[in-house]
């Protein structure tokens, strides 16, 4: 048997499921289908049947998110290929690929979207076992989920007739509902997963022969790549000079080499809130609800909440509560949401991106209180972690600490500040925020000045490598 290389692919700019999910923290981060995240869950289920560390392709942006939930599961300290700009699948596979024959192995990669839910985890190993031999032999074999509806939102894979893993015959776009329900009545049309099995070097060939320019430009910025623990950055300037495309329209549509082993394992993709209402448990009702949540006279609604919420006399509607927004929404309009993305994203509303607690490698920040000349918030740093040393141009800062130690650099002094003690950092000078402690150091924040934005921060020193 061939070593079993899982691939984790970590990208996503976390519009469908807004306001939960945003540009800094996207779905995949989110415990969205139990108590841990679907990342934590992706690994979870490959955990039994991989040989070695997951390889998760992901953006800079993501980096300390990936590292920090896989440390949290215990999984085997991944490689993380750090991606300077998205460039869909394609490229985010060939680099996973190069980084699996960096030590002169071929694997088999088991590519997997992170973002997915998969009920039956078992099933899907077996799947895996099932799918080995032919990916073995040179095959690209793609997972075709058995549909059961005529699905608009997902693309097809037409099979060959047969048992097990079967020839592709071809691809096809997301279709109309009447497309749809004569896919569903054929029985040899199957959903389009996005999860593949495949051997490194097979990948790259068939890579090298349709699309050479993404195969160039990938090989150069991973020759090329700044590594930094478990972090590899593929070279910029190399990787911006790579076309984007998936891993469908660059090779399965063209390779006379792509497989499909149709499977039923529970599979959704979790695209819009309906979805996530799909494979959430739901009352005698059809209510699925996260939070509190009181339901009153109300059916087959979902709901997602982090203060207490009433549903009285609603029926088939969305309802999700976050620190900074609210969306309200019936459940056939849910893929509007992207709607409501693309104006935020007009008016620069920095809800597109973050929420309101905005986390960072040391620990999170959260903005309680806002005004004109000045801002508070709770800042919470990890045991150990600290911040860079850094200044201001134009806001002082006043730290009261809450709960834990904080040692505190503020030019060339340092001290420790312990629970209902308190420091001021005047502008322009030099200062850092340590941990040293076992325990979460929990403090209030204090900004006054006649410019408060995330910007006006200059570093000196960083063990994050920020500048």
């Amino acid at each position: 048997m061939m070593t079993l290389q899982p691939v984790l692919l970590s990208g996503g700019s976390g519009t469908r499921l807004w306001p939960l999910s945003r540009e800094a923290y996207p779905k995949q981060f989110l415990p969205l289908a139990g108590e841990e995240t679907m990342l934590q869950a992706t690994w979870q289920r490959v955990a039994a049947i991989a040989d070695v560390a997951p390889i998760v392709v992901a953006g800079e942006e993501h980096r300390f998110l990936v590292a920090e939930q896989l440390r949290q599961i215990g999984a085997p300290v991944p490689a993380i290929l750090l991606e300077p700009l998205g460039r869909n699948t394609a490229p985010a596979i060939a680099a996973a690929a190069l980084q699996a024959m960096a030590g002169g192995e071929d694997p088999l990669m088991l590519v997997l979207p992170s973002d997915h839910v998969v009920r039956d985890p078992a099933a899907f190993r077996e799947a895996v076992r099932v799918a080995s031999p032919a990916a073995e032999a040179g095959a690209l074999v793609t997972f075709g989920i058995v549909p059961t509806a005529p699905e608009t939102g997902f693309g097809y894979i037409q099979a060959a007739s047969g048992e097990g893993v079967r020839k592709v015959l071809r691809f096809v776009e997301k279709p109309d509902a009447a497309t749809a329900q004569g896919y569903l009545a054929s029985g040899d049309f199957f959903w389009n997963s996005g999860m593949f099995l495949l051997r490194a070097s097979r990948f790259l060939e068939e890579l090298q022969r349709f699309r050479p320019a993404i195969a160039a430009a990938v090989r150069a910025a991973h020759a090329t790549a700044a590594r930094d623990g478990d972090f590899i950055r593929l070279d910029k300037t190399a990787f911006a000079d790579c076309p984007s495309d998936s891993i469908d329209y660059a090779v399965m549509e063209h390779t006379d080499a792509a497989m499909v082993l149709p499977v039923d394992f529970g599979w959704n993709d979790v695209g819009s809130w309906s979805s996530l209402w799909d494979v959430s448990a739901q009352d005698a009702c059809g209510n699925a609800c996260r939070g509190e949540v009181i339901a009153v006279d109300s059916r087959n609604s979902y709901a997602w909440t982090q203060r207490m919420v009433a549903l009285v006399g609603v029926d088939d509607i969305v309802v999700v509560e976050t620190a900074d927004a609210v969306l309200v929404a019936r459940k056939d309009r849910v893929q509007q949401v992207k709607e409501v993305v693309a104006q935020l994203k007009d008016a620069h509303r920095s809800q597109v991106v973050f929420h309101r607690e905005v986390y960072r490698p040391w620990g999170s920040y959260d903005s309680v209180d806002v005004g004109d000349g000045f801002q508070v918030k709770r800042i919470k740093v990890k045991p150990g972690a600290r911040l860079s040393l850094q200044s201001h141009r134009r806001r002082a800062e006043h730290w009261v600490v809450v709960r834990g130690t904080a040692r505190v650099t503020r030019d060339n002094d340092v001290f420790e500040l312990y629970a209902n003690q308190s420091a001021y950092i005047p502008i322009g000078a030099r200062h850092r925020l340590e941990n040293p402690g076992t325990h979460v150091l929990e403090l209030i924040e204090v900004q006054s000045g006649d410019y408060l934005g995330e910007d006006d921060i200059v570093r000196y020193e960083d063990q994050y490598g920020r500048t």
